[in-house]
């Protein structure tokens, strides 16, 4: 299944099942039951490959392989009915950005195009599976190539078709609880490799407080993307990962605005194809942040978004 390059991700849960995501949501695969033994058998397997242990003590392990495999297991006694697998298949190729099946992508590509050939700071968001790492390494593609990208991710899946790319990925601590490198500190790190474009492949935690602080101390062109169901939602989750790093609603508002020159959301629609919408952030009278959608900017003239 993992060899059909239609899937994107393969599931066993607890009862056996396997199912598979052509990209049109999951669907069990008829005849094919794996029993509790099987299942946690490979799961063992699959984690081992990626050099790492699960067992009853450790029951959660997420672990990269090669061929672009990202496996994530549970084991009770956190899956209580059993071994649960979740594998993600991330395609060797490098993402181009025609061939991202954009809605409306005569109007959108050039404004994607002007946006990082212009350093802006971008943050793309959307929900799970929308595309927001396709996006963000298909448009790192036109950096310029004298430029140095240096790419923090938690689990590396960022593909760039791009000359000079750094790639640095987290550390999960060991089985006696040392070794841990966190996004955060990879974050801090980097600052000091003299990158033109800092890349983090996903914000969940307090590392969105380092990012943001680089991003307003110059280092312009960055990128990075979070989950959120649609541009309106966009500042909730910016509040909930600003208090994870003990900054203030107010700070995190005024952070985001000056840091963030544009947001992307993408939608993905029925058959395929993804929707983006354009926001600029900004702080309103009330101290409270928001993300005004670019269609919106000629009306709202008063407001003046970054």
């Amino acid at each position: 299944m993992v060899d059909d390059p239609r899937v994107t991700d393969v599931f066993v849960t607890s009862s056996g099942d396997v199912f598979v995501d052509t990209g049109e949501g999951a669907h069990v695969v008829p005849g094919l039951l794996l029993p509790p033994p099987e299942a946690r058998e490979l799961a063992r397997h699959l984690i081992e490959q990626g050099g790492r242990h699960v067992d009853e003590a450790t029951p959660l392990v997420d672990v990269h392989l090669t061929g672009g495999l990202r496996v994530h297991v549970a084991l009770w006694p956190i899956a209580r009915a059993g071994a649960e697998i979740s594998v993600r298949i991330h395609r060797h190729h490098k993402p181009q950005l025609e061939r991202l099946s954009l809605e409306n992508a005569d109007a959108v590509t050039p404004v994607l195009v002007d946006a990082v050939e212009n350093k802006k700071t971008l943050l793309i968001t959307g929900a799970t599976g929308s595309g927001k790492t396709t996006l963000l390494g298909a448009l790192m593609a036109f950096a310029p190539p004298t430029e140095r990208l240096v790419v923090l991710e938690d689990v590396a899946e960022l593909s760039i078709d791009h000359p000079h790319v750094v790639s640095l990925e987290c550390r999960q601590p060991n089985i006696e609880g040392v070794g841990e490198v966190t996004l955060t500190r990879l974050v801090r790190e980097a600052l000091r490799m003299r990158p033109d474009r800092l890349i983090v492949g996903e914000c969940r935690g307090a590392e969105w407080a380092d990012l943001l602080r680089a991003f307003m101390t110059g280092h312009q062109g960055g990128a990075t993307t979070l989950h959120a169901t649609s541009l309106a939602d966009v500042p909730l989750r910016i509040d909930s990962l600003a208090s994870l790093a003990n900054l203030t609603s107010r700070q995190a508002a005024l952070h985001t605005a000056s840091a963030i020159d544009l947001v992307i959301h993408v939608d993905n629609l029925p058959g395929g194809a993804r929707h983006l919408s354009f926001g600029v952030p900004f702080v309103n009278k009330e101290g409270a942040l928001r993300v005004l959608p670019v269609e919106e900017m000629a009306s709202q003239a008063s407001i003046a978004p970054r």
